[in-house]
C-alpha cells in the first residue's frame, strides 16, 4: 500500500510540473487554478546575465525572469521591463549596477490587453512576497511595451513609482492600427482586436482607454514620466503618441520630460543612458506623494 501510494503521488506531481510547462508558452494564459495551487513552479534556474545573477523561474504559468544586483540598494527598488527583454538594455544594466532589481514575465505578443495583465497581477503579488522588492516598480515600456505599462499603471497607481518609455506605443489606433501617420501592422492590428475581445473594428476605434486617454489615474498619484523618442519615427509617429501624452500629462500637472533624438526612427536606447537613468533616481520618489507643483524634473 505504501509503494502504491508514492507512486500515485510521483505521477500526480509530474502531471502538475508537464501542465505548468505547458502552460508556460509565449501568450498562453494560465489554466484555471485552484486556491491552494502554487503561483510559481518549485524549480527556479540559475545563469548569469551582463555578469549579474539570474533567475529563469514560471510564474502563473508564464516564464519570467529576474535580475538580482550583486548588492540590492535598501527598500529593493526595481525595473520592470515590458517587452523585448535584453534588447539595448543600457538603463536596465545601469540601474541593477545600481542595485536594482531587474524583471521580465513573458505574455506573448498581447498589446497590454486586460487579459495579460492579470498574469502581471500575479507576478508583482510574487515579486513582493517572494523577492522582498519594493511597494512601487519603475516600469519600462519599449515600443509597444508602452501599452502594458500604461495600462497597468492606469489600474495599479499605488504600485508605480516611474514610467520610463522608449519609443512607446502610447495608442493602439496609431500602432498597429495604423490610423494616423505611422505604417500600423494590419495583422498585429486583427490580433489585438480578437485579444482584447473586441466584436469589431469599431469597437476598438471607440475604445477609450488607451494610455493617451487614461492618464487622470497617474497624475493623482504624482507618477513621473520620462519618454525617449526619434523625431523620425515612422512607425509609431510621436505626435501620435508621445507629444499627446506630454501635452496632456502637463495639463493634468504631471511631470514629464522628453528626450527626443533629433533625425532618428524607431530606434531604441541612449548610449550613454545617464539622463534617464538620473530622472529616475532623482523622480522616483515623487509617487504617491502630493504633488509640489509643476515643475520640470531635475537635471
Amino acid at each position: 500500500m505504501k509503494r502504491r501510494g508514492r507512486a500515485a503521488t510521483f505521477v500526480m506531481a509530474a502531471v502538475v510540473l508537464i501542465g505548468i510547462s505547458a502552460a508556460a508558452l509565449c501568450g498562453e494564459p494560465a489554466a484555471p487554478k485552484t486556491a491552494a495551487a502554487p503561483v510559481v513552479a518549485p524549480d527556479v534556474q540559475k545563469g548569469t546575465w551582463k555578469g549579474f545573477e539570474r533567475h529563469d523561474l514560471v510564474v502563473d504559468g508564464c516564464r519570467a525572469i529576474v535580475i538580482v544586483p550583486k548588492e540590492a540598494v535598501s527598500g529593493k527598488p526595481w525595473i520592470w521591463r515590458a517587452m523585448f527583454f535584453d534588447h539595448k538594455p543600457d538603463v536596465d544594466q545601469a540601474l541593477v549596477a545600481k542595485g536594482f532589481h531587474l524583471v521580465y514575465i513573458e505574455v506573448g505578443n498581447t498589446f497590454g490587453c486586460p487579459d495579460a495583465l492579470k498574469h502581471w497581477d500575479a507576478f508583482y503579488k510574487f515579486l513582493t512576497k517572494e523577492y522582498g522588492l519594493a511597494p512601487r516598480a519603475v516600469l519600462e515600456g519599449v515600443s509597444r511595451g508602452g501599452l502594458y505599462c500604461y495600462n497597468w499603471a492606469a489600474d495599479n497607481p499605488d504600485k508605480v513609482a516611474c514610467i520610463f518609455g522608449d519609443a512607446p506605443v502610447c495608442d493602439f489606433k496609431s500602432w498597429p492600427g495604423g490610423k494616423g501617420k505611422g505604417k500600423g501592422s494590419a495583422g498585429d492590428w486583427a490580433k489585438l482586436q480578437n485579444d482584447y475581445h473586441f466584436a469589431s473594428e469599431a469597437d476598438a476605434m471607440a475604445y477609450t482607454k488607451n494610455p493617451i486617454d487614461n492618464l487622470k489615474p497617474l497624475a493623482e498619484a504624482n507618477i513621473p514620466i520620462i519618454h525617449l523618442c526619434g523625431d523620425a519615427d515612422g512607425v509609431v509617429p510621436v505626435e501620435e503618441n508621445t507629444k499627446i501624452i506630454e501635452e496632456r500629462y502637463r495639463k493634468l500637472g504631471g511631470l514629464v520630460k522628453v528626450i527626443v533624438k533629433k533625425g532618428v526612427g524607431h530606434v531604441h536606447s541612449l548610449v550613454p543612458p545617464d539622463p534617464i537613468v538620473d530622472f529616475i533616481l532623482q523622480n522616483m520618489g515623487r509617487a504617491g506623494k502630493k504633488p509640489e507643483s509643476k515643475s520640470e524634473a531635475k537635471p
